[in-house]
């Protein structure tokens, strides 16, 4: 005679819960009690093995946050450039020594040329003050008995000046008296114009290919939790169970995996402007310029979560249609 088989013992105890453990109920209520059951347990299978999941929250953070960091650049190089004028700029520079009365009369009949905007005059005071202040060389320069800088004098050019007379203008300009040197500033118009084609271009080039290695790393990733779960998977396709119903925990994983390191790479794109924000701050408050950075916002969050969710979606999809087409039950 067979022994009593105890409560809670033997073939009475409770299967191990699972993504898969419980059957899809129907309806509309049992499609989102499903999903959020397969979403749950994905979660805990995925914190579960936390170690490699940093690591690999780590390295999809890494994949996006290059991109990420160069499209912020490319918003606040737009910003620079709606803020700016868009005018060119000529500097001169005076002889040391040059009387008030001959700076005076030189800006009095800047200001008589039909052909520039705008006129404003640096002492050499100001202009020492200003080096003093970006420099960082305040220390060293207060030993200084007389005051190195020139006086200089800033004159924009009106708005129908056409390029080619900048350098007829500024040769003119040279001969007026006590004037040393005559300098052409490039506009910052053009600068950051530049800057911002090369930026897009190597945004969209490294955006592609860190991309296709944010999938691929996914992929791998959930390809090593579909081999851990082989023998279950091949059970389930015996009894029926469908690819889709199959693939579905995998597709949640990808998407923890893509959404942790989309939070990660915000974390260090954020980093990294905190550490670069106080030199970038002098460097464009030397040329008269306030930084404030546009961009870093919830906004940017979310859209890294979206964008590494997708990826991780993508590249679970691609390894588990792989996977999945290639299971023997027989």
């Amino acid at each position: 005679m067979n022994a009593p088989v105890r409560p809670g013992k033997g073939r009475n105890k409770a299967p191990k819960k699972g993504p898969w453990s419980s059957p899809v109920s129907a309806g509309i209520a049992g499609f989102f009690r499903a999903h959020s059951r397969v979403a749950k347990e994905s979660f805990a299978f995925v914190s579960a093995r936390l170690g490699t999941s940093l690591l690999v929250w780590l390295l999809i953070g890494i994949a996006l946050g290059l991109p990420a960091g160069l499209y912020l650049l490319e918003r606040n190089l737009g910003a620079m450039s709606e803020d700016w004028q868009g005018k060119p700029g000529i500097s001169l520079y005076f002889e040391p020594g040059t009387s008030a009365e001959m700076i005076s009369n030189v800006r009095e009949q800047l200001g008589r040329d039909a052909r520039i905007g705008d006129v404003a005059l640096v002492s050499s005071e100001l202009a020492l003050e200003e080096f003093k202040a970006y420099s960082g060389l305040s220390d060293a320069l207060a030993v200084i008995e007389h005051n190195p800088l020139p006086d200089s004098m800033r004159a924009v050019l009106a708005d129908n000046v056409e390029p080619f007379q900048i350098k007829l203008i500024s040769g003119s300009l040279a001969q007026f008296p006590g004037v040393k040197e005559v300098v052409v500033e490039l506009t910052w118009l053009e600068r950051i114009t530049a800057i911002m084609q090369l930026v897009s271009r190597l945004g969209i080039i490294l955006a592609v290919l860190f991309g296709v290695a944010a999938i691929l790393i996914t992929a791998t990733s959930v390809r090593l939790a579909i081999e851990s779960r082989l023998e279950e998977l091949k059970v389930l396709k015996l009894v029926g169970a469908t690819n889709a119903y199959i693939r579905r925990p995998f597709l949640y994983f990808g998407l923890i995996y893509g959404m942790g390191g989309g939070v990660i790479g915000a974390m260090l794109v954020s980093l990294s402007i905190q550490v670069i924000e106080g030199p970038l701050a002098r460097f464009i408050g030397s040329y008269g310029g306030v930084l404030g950075i546009v961009g870093l916002d919830s906004a940017f969050v979310v859209g890294m979560l979206g964008v590494g969710g997708l990826l991780g979606i993508a590249g679970a999809l691609l390894s588990s249609r792989q996977r999945l087409a290639d299971l023997q039950v027989g």
